[in-house]
């Protein structure tokens, strides 16, 4: 089985910039979660960036990572109506350097 990855997009309110950081630090590790990255992509804007053993590993941590967006969901601005407040996507490394 190959790594996975998850990417998650999402803006952060104005009043919430200097607490986001440490709630992801707070975030527990899921068994199978290799290393995570919290990258600041502009003054509000941000992307979470996931590393796993694989798949299934990825899939059996959904609960515990639906818990902590619903922990920080009121910080978090709406993306748009169709996606929300995250923009999530995830999917196999096919290559590394």
């Amino acid at each position: 089985m190959s790594k996975y990855m998850n990417v998650v997009r999402f803006r952060v309110k104005p009043e919430f910039k200097d607490v986001i950081v440490s709630k992801f630090a707070e975030f527990e590790r899921p068994s199978g979660y290799q290393m995570g990255r919290l990258v600041q992509t502009g003054e509000f804007t941000y992307c979470s960036v996931g590393e796993w053993d694989n798949q299934e590993s990825l899939i059996n941590a959904r609960p515990a990572m639906i818990g902590f967006l619903d922990s920080v969901r009121h910080m978090l601005e709406e993306i748009s109506p169709e996606l929300g407040v995250t923009d999530p996507v995830s999917g196999p490394v096919v290559q590394e350097q």
